[in-house]
């Protein structure tokens, strides 16, 4: 059984959002982060691998640097990592990009035991599209939201979570999962071994000339020119108020604090 985990590089919105003239994002002017919820996926891939001894493999679409981001995830406990990189692929909204990694999943190859782990939903875009998109364009089933995964034969069972509770899920491999983070969950480290080891591990290469030859690859559907979706326009929404800090004696700042209330009609 071979799992893989798609994974996104975002922008640290933490800080300044700088966005280009065309709308798309300065990805090069921010620090870079890996999504939060596609940690969640390395994670319950890992928990899998530790019950199951199957294999990780990591897989991200973006530009040569994400190769740092891929040896983190191999360091953590991944087997392998592949980077999906080219200028063809560049600026590619959710539908050219979950075209693009659904290509690349299916030139390495998708067997009957195999399921793919995705984020719920990148914090630069907060769509949670690319996943869905990917499964409906492998033609396998999808789960969303899932908190806990179990593997038995070649049925995964799912908790997934709802506004009100949980449901379980059985769904048959091949399949394709989306992570939400489960409560009291943690993400582990990478060891020690895992960062001697990472740069020792397998990575692939998929460029443009790679994937051409597959049949969801088709120069005009992918990158840009080739996205059904654009942005009009980006920016970074005002602040809505400033906080006050306040100082001193206990009993002088909880009057100050009651009379700022009261002035507010907040009390």
């Amino acid at each position: 059984m071979r799992i893989y985990v798609c994974i996104k590089q975002v922008p640290d919105t933490s800080g300044k959002v700088a966005v280009n003239l065309d709308g798309t994002l300065n990805r090069a002017s921010m620090s870079a982060i890996i999504n939060p919820d596609d940690m969640s996926a390395i994670e319950q891939a890992l928990i899998l691998k530790d019950a199951t001894g199957c294999q990780v493999t990591a897989v991200t679409m973006g530009p040569p640097p994400a190769e740092g981001m891929l040896r983190e995830l191999v360091a953590m406990g991944a087997d392998d990592a592949v980077l999906i990189s080219s200028r063809e692929f560049g600026g590619s909204d959710t539908f050219a990009t979950s075209q693009i990694i659904a290509a690349a999943i299916s030139h390495l190859g998708i067997g009957k035991d195999d399921i793919i782990f995705c984020g719920r939903q990148a914090i630069d875009g907060d769509t949670a599209q690319v996943g869905p998109q990917i499964a409906e364009k492998l033609d396998i089933p999808q789960v969303t939201y899932a908190t806990e995964i179990d593997k038995k034969d070649n049925v995964v069972v799912v908790k997934r979570m709802l506004e009100d509770g949980y449901m379980m899920i059985e769904v048959q491999t091949p399949c394709l999962i989306t992570c939400v983070k489960e409560k009291n969950v943690s993400t582990r480290y990478m060891t020690i071994n895992g960062i001697m080891d990472c740069y020792s591990k397998p990575l692939t290469i998929l460029d443009f000339e790679a994937l051409k030859d597959e049949p969801l690859i088709e120069i005009d559907t992918i990158g840009l020119k080739g996205s059904p979706t654009n942005i009009f326009k980006s920016f970074t929404p005002p602040q809505k108020g400033v906080s006050v800090m306040l100082e001193g004696d206990g009993r002088e700042t909880i009057a100050d604090l009651v009379d700022r209330l009261q002035k507010k009609h907040v009390i």
